[in-house]
């Protein structure tokens, strides 16, 4: 049985912060405030230069990293994994690490007239750079993005000594440190500048939503809308993690702040601990495909591919929204199999009352989306509109409650909000920048050589490309956060797979290509063994976190087949839709699909499944969702194969129905 975690345990391994009491934790809360005024200073106020803002961003995240996190994040190193206080190394090494952030500020007239000739200064503070960021990301985040990075680092420098195809001409060390640590080509460079000028205010925004109550507004109506069904408390947590994840594009947080409440009523519904568990895991990983934060990533997949970020929302969302009804699918599967009853209504939150008691949580939030869908605004702009409508909605419902007492409980919740958005926005700060080190290592000329390998790999096969890019991204998911993953990925496969498809003949969006290696990235937070999310579901639950993860991951397989079916049927991604009847038209037959695709890993649409309706089920998927294959073949058209494939779908679900051999109460797994 693998060891039990404790929720404490499960956060000092996924965050390992230090809690600090005293005079040091009034200063780092100070530094966390500090850096959510700045922010929204310059979003709204201050007119900065892109460096600047890029290099004093970093200097935030990369201080407040040392300040939180010990040298190792496992408490029994002793001095050096002590998280109730703070040594002086540490302190020492936040202000050198600052200092070497700000230095391409400090001395930037200097450092443009010397390109090409740097000082010994600029590479002694270029490599300190370096290597504190790289010890940064491995206190946050742990081993796996240094690694990664260390690697490109070492493979730039000895490259005419690796073998075969991986052989190419040697970096010398000064070029790369120019180039990563002195430039924006490197560190510094455009994922950096997405989060310092956007994902902050995004983030930020989710703190203060959560602080303010928000989350737990989310979870009540969830429960008032869907507690009362079968399998009610799990429908319901999949809908409160979907709202959730909403605002705060993190799975881990996703699965602590709303499985705390749902997966004990799921357990008290008939649900088993690792069922239970596993349907939070899945439910809060997919929270980062909704928009509009997606797990900060959205802003920078807008950047990369150099649309709009409403045009990479409006490809996103329908994919995940098929994802969540599917997942809410999956439950009413596993309630059917387990027979399971509805929670008495008298139990449950009432959904009027519960609505209209949260609808000023709704103002910001409808704000926030209408200036980005809507009026199309910046989403920089977007976002510090909604943070300051929050803010005077927060003031106002207090102020409302208790004219005289107001004010004090207000302003609490606004600094506790500045902090957390901090704090929560370090490790991605310094996520995105240790992962921009790949990205300036690759623009040093060693892409080439990165694509034949993959090439290679794949046999020379787009099929072959996808899956190896989809096994990669699985495995270095496991110990990257979902947004420094992309940004490896995308910069590693996104123009392999679009030069191997152009070979092919096959034109693919380029944003298809983005979010195909993002969903990848996103399902690695539940694979066993290291998916942090089944662990942190695992500590509520009281179940083994490993089958938590394989039991979540089997659920989430319906997430992992979309990203094929969408890279080449643009229509689910909104492309090439007409009006709202073939909107309407490719709604229903993905959805079809996807409930198909569920019954059929599942094993079960009203009974037990024969093989051989297994296998029609997962005919009709494709059939679904990719009716242009079989037309290329069959010239009937997309709409006859699609209504072939409905018609196939209704015949089992009938069948199944009329048939009735195997029904049975409970089925365990």
């Amino acid at each position: 049985m693998t060891q039990q975690l404790s929720l404490e345990e499960i956060e000092a391994r996924e965050q390992g912060p230090r809690q600090l009491k005293g005079l040091a934790g009034v200063a780092l809360t100070a530094l966390a405030a500090a850096w959510s005024v700045f922010q929204l200073l310059i979003a709204g106020v201050w007119t900065l230069n892109a460096e600047v803002v890029r290099s004093v961003h970093l200097a935030f995240a990369i201080s407040l990293v040392f300040l939180s996190y010990p040298v190792f994040r496992k408490g029994r190193m002793g001095s050096l994994g002590d998280k109730s206080r703070l040594p002086w190394w540490d302190i020492a090494s936040a202000l050198l690490a600052s200092l070497c952030a700000l230095y391409l500020v400090l001395d930037r007239d200097g450092l443009i007239l010397r390109i090409g000739n740097p000082l010994p200064r600029d590479m002694l503070m270029g490599g300190l750079l370096l290597l504190f960021l790289l010890d940064a990301a491995r206190r946050a985040l742990g081993p796996a993005l240094p690694c990664v990075a260390g690697f490109f680092v070492v493979y730039s420098l000895f490259s005419e000594s690796f073998p075969g195809v991986l052989a190419t001409a040697g970096t010398p060390l000064p070029r790369i440190i120019e180039t990563l640590s002195l430039s924006t080509q490197g560190i510094f460079g455009v994922p950096l500048e997405v989060s310092a000028n956007t994902v902050f205010l995004f983030v930020l925004f989710g703190a203060l939503l959560e602080k303010a109550g928000g989350g737990k507004y989310f979870i009540d109506l969830a429960y008032s809308l869907l507690g009362g069904f079968r399998g009610g408390p799990a429908k319901a947590s999949v809908l409160a993690s979907g709202l959730t994840g909403m605002i705060n594009g993190s799975s881990i947080a996703n699965t602590v702040t709303t499985g705390t409440f749902t997966i004990p009523l799921m357990k008290r519904a008939g649900y088993p601990a690792v069922k239970a568990g596993a349907i939070e895991v899945a439910a809060s990983t997919n929270g980062q495909l909704m928009p509009p934060i997606m797990g900060a990533a959205a802003f920078i997949i807008a950047e990369t591919c150099n649309i709009s970020y409403s045009e990479v929302v409006r490809a996103a969302f329908l994919p995940a929204a098929i994802s969540y009804i599917a997942l809410i699918y999956i439950t009413h599967l596993e309630a059917l199999k387990l027979n399971l009853h509805p929670i008495p209504r008298s139990e449950l939150p009432p959904f009027r009352a519960t609505l209209l008691g949260g609808l000023h949580y709704l103002i910001p939030l409808g704000i926030l989306l209408h200036q980005l869908i809507i009026v199309r605004r910046s989403a920089r702009y977007a976002a510090l509109t909604g943070i300051l409508t929050l803010m005077a909605v927060i003031l106002a419902q207090h102020l409302f409650s208790d004219r005289r007492k107001g004010l004090r409980t207000a302003l609490p919740i606004l600094g506790n909000g500045l902090v957390s958005g901090a704090k929560n926005m370090m490790t991605i700060g310094v996520a995105v920048a240790a992962a921009g080190i790949i990205v300036g290592v690759l623009s040093l000329g060693l892409s080439s050589q990165v694509t034949e390998v993959i090439r290679i790999l794949s046999g020379g096969t787009l099929v072959g490309m996808l899956v190896v890019t989809a096994i990669v991204s699985l495995i270095l998911g496991m110990g990257l956060p979902t947004t420094a993953n992309y940004i490896v990925m995308a910069s590693l496969t996104a123009r392999a797979i679009e030069t191997l498809a152009g070979g092919f003949g096959l034109e693919l969006p380029l944003i298809a290509i983005h979010l195909f290696v993002f969903y990848f990235g996103i399902l690695s937070d539940d694979t066993p063994p290291v998916g942090l999310s089944a662990y942190a579901a695992a500590a509520i639950s009281k179940a083994d976190p490993i089958q938590t993860g394989i039991q979540g991951f089997l659920y989430d397989i319906r997430t992992g087949i979309l990203p094929f079916m969408f890279l080449f049927n643009h229509r689910l991604l909104l492309m090439g839709i007409s009006g709202p009847l073939e909107f309407i038209w490719v709604v229903v037959t993905a959805l079809a699909g996807m409930f198909a695709f569920a019954a059929a890993t599942q094993g079960f649409l009203r009974r037990r499944n024969y093989k051989w309706e297994t296998l029609l089920l997962l005919g009709v998927t494709w059939i679904l969702f990719r009716p242009g294959s079989l037309a290329a073949l069959y010239p009937l058209g997309d709409i006859p194969w699609s209504l072939i494939g409905l018609a196939l779908y209704a015949g089992v679900f009938l069948w199944q129905g009329r048939s009735g051999i195997e029904k049975f109460s409970r089925v365990s797994n």
